[in-house]
């Protein structure tokens, strides 16, 4: 619920031409309808996938951008010259050796577990309690030098022949058609041909 000034606390809805939301604009086509999502390869989980998600399937959920200029760039994403940008919708990554909720078992996740490599955690609770823990509620570093999201490998699934439309050639659709199909050993390894 907003709160008194109409601030939705947890998530801010993105105006399409507000200069303000550049970068959020820079992940979304609305033309067409679609986003350039970060999330697990669906046939594959340990391996990443950059695509182009239909709006349609990101309804009812919030989204994270990270990027070249987005919080301090932690993952390493693009340059000033040839900035890059992408959604992750919260909850895209579920952690398969949750700690429990005592502070020093939280601290050796953060601190010792590869995937503890992250920003912070949310738990979903059976009662729809939402719990959040970052790095910094623990007194611990973030930005990290070698991140969770860094350690998997990622292709490019950008295939945007099904739009019957040339893409700007500035944009990051486009880009990121040209190197469709290529792998990557790191996120922060993906460079765009511009």
């Amino acid at each position: 619920m907003p709160d008194e000034n109409g601030h939705i606390p947890g998530w801010v809805p993105v105006e399409k031409n507000n200069k303000q939301y550049c970068w959020h604009s820079s992940v979304v086509n609305y033309e067409f309808e679609i986003a350039l999502v970060l999330k697990h390869h669906p046939d594959d989980p340990g391996l990443l996938e950059i695509s182009a998600v239909p709006l349609s399937d990101l309804l009812e959920q919030t989204l994270e951008l990270i990027g070249t200029n987005i919080n301090g760039n932690p993952y390493g994403l693009g340059s000033k010259k040839h900035p890059l940008h992408l959604l992750i919708p919260h909850g895209a990554f579920q952690i398969r050796n949750l700690p429990t909720l005592k502070h020093n078992d939280l601290l050796s996740w953060f601190e010792g577990c590869k995937e503890g490599k992250i920003e912070g955690i949310v738990w979903h609770c059976n009662d729809g309690c939402l719990i959040k823990v970052h790095r910094h509620h623990l007194g611990l570093c973030w930005p990290i030098p070698d991140t969770y999201m860094n350690s998997k490998p990622v292709i490019i699934n950008m295939n945007l022949n099904r739009y019957d439309w040339a893409f700007d050639s500035k944009c990051l659709f486009n880009h990121f058609s040209k190197i469709d199909n290529q792998k990557f050993d790191r996120l922060k390894d993906v460079i765009l041909d511009i």
